[in-house]
């Protein structure tokens, strides 16, 4: 008995050699260039050159990888739309300019991540983008350096980000073909207009 549970935990070890962390780290990759599609234990298995034990063994099955994929791809997804300007208008752009650059270079990750394959991300109607937790820090903030309401604030930053995002779905889905520049000047001209309805007067519209 005792050989034999030697034996079970040497086989248990072995299992475990690979990681979740690259497990998950060759499925981001695979994701990002052959889509979600292409995914499948056996496939994973042999982009990593391992047997399909591992994978089994950390998720299950399918189901449990995707979620954690999910989870995975969208704090990816995140560190790349990390603004690096202090005022607010300004940085808001720039995570919508991150934003951009996703959905034009790693198409199939802003597709999983923000249209059709993730749970992590909130779907539902606009009051979803005011209640995120960031937005309504931006909100205030905006709303005090400004010095408008934070109505209007909520306005600006709802119509933003339904604007961006649509453009963005258009790109990752192949449905709009125009150059990084042209799109960037289109965000930036409609952010602008965005921050004039909100009672925000030209003079006073920041230059990224």
């Amino acid at each position: 008995n005792f050989c034999n549970s030697g034996g079970e935990e040497t086989k248990m070890a072995r299992k475990t050699q690979i990681s979740k962390e690259v497990i998950l780290e060759a499925a981001l990759k695979m994701l990002i260039r052959d889509g979600y599609s292409a995914i499948n234990i056996k496939t994973l298995s042999k982009e990593i050159g391992c047997s399909t034990q591992p994978l089994v063994w950390h998720f299950d099955n399918m189901e449990g990888l995707r979620k954690a994929l999910a989870d995975y791809a969208l704090k990816y997804a995140n560190s790349k739309m990390c603004p690096s300007a202090s005022e607010s208008v300004n940085a808001f752009e720039q995570v919508g300019q991150a934003y951009i650059k996703m959905a034009l270079y790693e198409p199939n990750l802003f597709q999983f991540v923000f249209l059709n394959g993730s749970d992590c991300y909130p779907v539902g109607d606009s009051d979803v983008i005011l209640d995120d937790k960031d937005n309504r820090e931006l909100i205030k903030m905006i709303a005090a350096e400004f010095q408008i309401s934070e109505k209007s604030a909520e306005q600006y930053v709802r119509n933003t980000v339904i604007y961006t995002h649509g453009i963005a779905s258009f790109l990752a889905t192949g449905m709009m073909h125009l150059s990084e520049g042209e799109i960037m000047s289109m965000i930036h001209q409609a952010g602008n207009s965005f921050l004039k309805q909100a009672g925000i007067p030209e003079d006073r519209i920041p230059n990224p």
